[in-house]
């Protein structure tokens, strides 16, 4: 079955598509699970609490990296590589591109050290297909304020990092997609549910994981 990850800045709508692709996929009754990362287990929903908090001490880049790294290995043993293995749909939140994304292009870890731990906590598990929501940092910005702002919530650690972060994130991400473009899917995050929704499904079709 599929492995599909949604990748992108926060404020893109990752949550949201997921959320729409698994009402899709409900109505196909095709068994998916939804998961996210940092997360997606209990020790991981601990760490990723050490990794985003903002108060405390902060941990430093590398330490950083190997939170995530610890996570994911967590993750992928103890729920996606079961998923996958009952022929379950996994949609991932988030995956192996955001360390790259964020450690290497945002703090600046070397990409090769970032990639050999990838390949070392995920054994080797790569997605099927990575769905980059390609947004403006500002309006990226603009997005997170207005959520936090109704939802009454304050920025993470890594959401309280500045525009030239967010800027190098993006564009690593941009960059991925470009070195690997048969397997990832762009979109503009700008267009509306409706349009990112369809342009996934079509995108799902031509590869022939869903009956028109």
């Amino acid at each position: 079955m599929p492995f599909i990850v949604f990748e992108g800045l926060d404020g893109t709508g990752k949550s949201s598509l997921m959320s729409a692709l698994e009402g899709e996929l409900s109505q196909r009754q095709r068994p998916t699970l939804r998961t996210r990362e940092p997360g997606g287990t209990s020790l991981g929903d601990e760490i990723r609490q050490l990794i985003l908090r903002t108060g405390g001490e902060a941990p430093a880049p590398r330490t950083e990296l190997l939170l995530y790294e610890a996570s994911r290995a967590q993750h992928v043993d103890s729920v996606i590589a079961p998923a996958l293995k009952k022929k379950i749909w996994v949609l991932c939140d988030r995956y192996t591109a955001s360390s790259i994304a964020f450690q290497a292009g945002g703090r600046g870890i070397p990409v090769d050290r970032v990639e050999a731990l990838n390949d070392f906590a995920t054994n080797g598990l790569t997605p099927d297909l990575t769905v980059l929501l390609d947004l403006t940092v500002g309006e990226s910005r603009r997005r997170r304020q207005s959520r936090q702002g109704v939802q009454g919530t304050s920025a993470d650690r890594i959401e309280s990092e500045t525009d030239t972060f967010h800027e190098k994130v993006r564009q690593s991400f941009l960059q991925q997609a470009e070195k690997s473009w048969g397997n990832w899917l762009v979109l503009d995050a700008s267009n509306s549910p409706a349009v990112l929704l369809q342009d996934l499904l079509d995108e799902l079709r031509r590869r022939q994981w869903l009956d028109t």
